[in-house]
């Protein structure tokens, strides 16, 4: 099982961002699929998650109306597009996939994809 996130960067604060990532040697298209963060200093935490077929989604409050997460099951992609980012935005993102977005947001990802850096300028 391979989660290859990526689309990290440096912006300043106010921009937007769009972090993929591809996942591939499991189904994709059975499995929930979700976004967490680990601030420079801090536990890695949940940011976001999206059910198998994509028709429903979570986000942890911080991130609410701002950011935006994505499937699509014919290219086995996961996106989470970031709006207005802040400072605070600032971690590293990693994807990861499990049964259901219960376990996600209770931190209990079955596979995790390397990180990919966002830094937010002031």
């Amino acid at each position: 099982v391979q989660l290859q996130a990526s689309g990290g960067g440096l912006v300043q604060a106010g921009d937007s961002l769009r972090l993929s990532c591809a996942a591939s040697g499991l189904p994709f298209s059975s499995r929930a699929l979700g976004w967490f963060r680990q601030p420079p200093g801090k536990d890695r935490v949940f940011v976001a998650a999206i059910s198998y077929n994509g028709g429903s989604t979570y986000y942890t409050d911080s991130v609410k109306g701002r950011f935006t997460i994505s499937r699509d099951n014919a290219k086995n992609m996961v996106y989470l597009q970031m709006n207005s980012l802040k400072p605070e935005d600032t971690a590293v993102y990693y994807c990861a996939s499990a049964l259901g977005p219960p376990a996600l947001r209770g931190g209990a990802a079955d596979y995790w994809g390397q990180g990919t850096k966002v830094t937010v300028s002031s």
